[in-house]
């Protein structure tokens, strides 16, 4: 291999390069270079550059900006001057940084992103609503079975998950308050505390987050698989409306079974409450069930039963939208799961707060 010689040469308030300019020669280059750095070079003289290279274009860039600012090149031949062209950066304009917004853009930003949402989330409900009243007397778009299916997965399969910690719940608060309510002498009222929280609150609310964290995630991860594998865009190529044969058994199966879990977790409840009331006040099993019947009407069961059947709907509605709304392959799936059960989650306890006033 013939070794690369090239040098540098001032004449007359110019620099010329003489020789090969290539990843070989820049690093002897650079050395002689910062002899000249400090005398007034006007321009550097490309006629006896022979051949330039990617690295002895950075070289020349270097030139021009660092060691001796906006010098001209000149007498270039035909070949250095395309590999200048090809690989120089000096005419790149690099980009400003984005500009961040002010106050008031952002809260512009802010109320308009609001608004295509709540929009979004209005049409959607619109349609699941609209379709799942024609589900229950027409079957015709969706599969055969599919309300069963959905069915024994969000109802049968929960029960055991549901109801176990609903008995933990009633167990621990009725042995946090029986604890204070045994130094009055009050410790029959403990009946009446699980009876209401259970009926009114804590069971139904419990129930939902329990299924949003158990089903709502499941729904939200099958539709946004469903969307980022083109699914969806093949049944509408099918003639079928994803909503109607997707979203819609999902919604009629959790309005029947949601009532039904909460009942089973008030039930359960109470049963840990009974349980404390048993063993740690001493009370009789008729005292407790007949204080418990007292205290209840049928308006506290209707009202809890009222508020499962709008939590179910808030979990099929919002895992459905974020599931819609996935992009980005299997990275998307799993950001718009855990923003669906987060959401969903946060929804239930707002809505609980918000009927808790309107029943108060």
């Amino acid at each position: 291999m013939v070794k690369q010689i090239a040098r540098l040469i001032f004449e007359n308030d110019e620099l010329r390069i003489v020789g090969d300019l290539t990843h070989q020669t820049v690093p002897q280059l650079e050395k002689q270079v910062r002899r000249y750095k400090k005398k007034a070079v006007q321009a550097v003289d490309l006629k006896e550059l022979i051949y330039t290279d990617s690295s002895g274009v950075v070289f020349l860039d270097w030139l021009s900006s660092d060691v001796f600012p906006d010098i001209p090149f000149k007498n270039a031949s035909e070949k250095v001057q395309k590999a200048l062209d090809r690989f120089s950066s000096r005419d790149i304009k690099i980009p400003l940084p984005p500009k961040h917004p002010g106050f008031f853009e952002s809260v512009g930003n802010f109320a308009l992103t609001l608004k295509d949402t709540v929009t979004d989330i209005l049409y959607l409900t619109s349609e699941i609503i609209l379709w799942s009243f024609y589900g229950i007397f027409i079957s015709k778009g969706r599969r055969k079975g599919a309300i069963a299916q959905q069915i024994v997965y969000i109802g049968s399969n929960a029960v055991g998950i549901v109801g176990l910690l609903s008995i933990v719940l009633g167990l621990i608060i009725a042995l946090q308050s029986a604890a204070q309510l045994r130094q009055y002498g009050a410790g029959i009222y403990v009946a009446d505390l699980i009876a209401i929280s259970m009926v009114r609150e804590m069971g139904p609310m419990m129930t939902a987050i329990i299924i949003a964290g158990r089903s709502g995630s499941a729904f939200a991860a099958e539709i946004s698989t469903m969307k980022v594998t083109e699914e969806l865009d093949a049944l509408k190529m099918m003639a079928l409306n994803p909503i109607r044969y997707v979203v819609v058994p999902k919604f009629l199966a959790i309005t029947i079974c949601m009532p039904l879990l909460v009942m089973i977790s008030i039930i359960l409840g109470i049963l840990g409450g009974f349980i404390i009331g048993m063993t740690y006040l001493d009370l009789t099993y008729v005292s407790y069930f007949n204080e418990t019947l007292s205290i209840l009407e049928v308006k506290d069961l209707l009202i809890g039963l009222s508020k499962s059947v709008f939590f179910a709907w808030v979990i099929v509605i919002i895992a459905s939208f974020y599931g819609f709304k996935a992009e980005g392959g299997a990275e998307g799936v799993g950001k718009v799961t855990t923003s669906s059960v987060v959401a969903s989650i946060f929804a239930v306890i707002v809505l609980n707060a918000l009927f808790s006033l309107i029943y108060m």
